[in-house]
């Protein structure tokens, strides 16, 4: 029997999900694929400073888990980079926080943006 599911809590979705050069369309040929998870671990390690430890808790994965999301993320966006290839972020195995109190630590989007309900 298959383990189950472990959803992974992400505290916002992104503003903007397409990222490239700009005379591109956006198919399968040119395109970079980014989950929301992967998304995430970049937002909390990169620009928020968390560890990969701290992602992990506030993700609700073991840090393992996060250490594996962070390195095809990177991957991704140097894919995108090198190969001047259009990276999307969409889909994932993620549901979004409940906001402030519901076990976010302080990476959550949501509670720094005064999360309403």
């Amino acid at each position: 029997m298959p383990r189950p599911l472990k959803w992974r809590r992400v505290c916002g979705l992104p503003e903007t999900n397409k990222f490239g050069p700009l005379d591109l369309d956006v198919d399968d040929r040119n395109c970079v694929r980014m989950t929301v998870d992967e998304y995430e671990t970049i937002r909390l390690i990169d620009l928020e400073g968390l560890t990969q430890e701290e992602c992990a808790k506030q993700m609700n994965v073991a840090r393992t888990t996060v250490q594996g999301i962070y390195a095809e993320a990177r991957r991704k966006i140097a894919q995108s980079l090198v190969h001047g290839r259009v990276l999307l972020i969409e889909g994932g195995e993620y549901r979004l926080c409940e906001g402030p109190g519901a076990g976010c630590g302080r990476g959550c989007h949501r509670h720094r943006h005064g999360w309403r309900r």
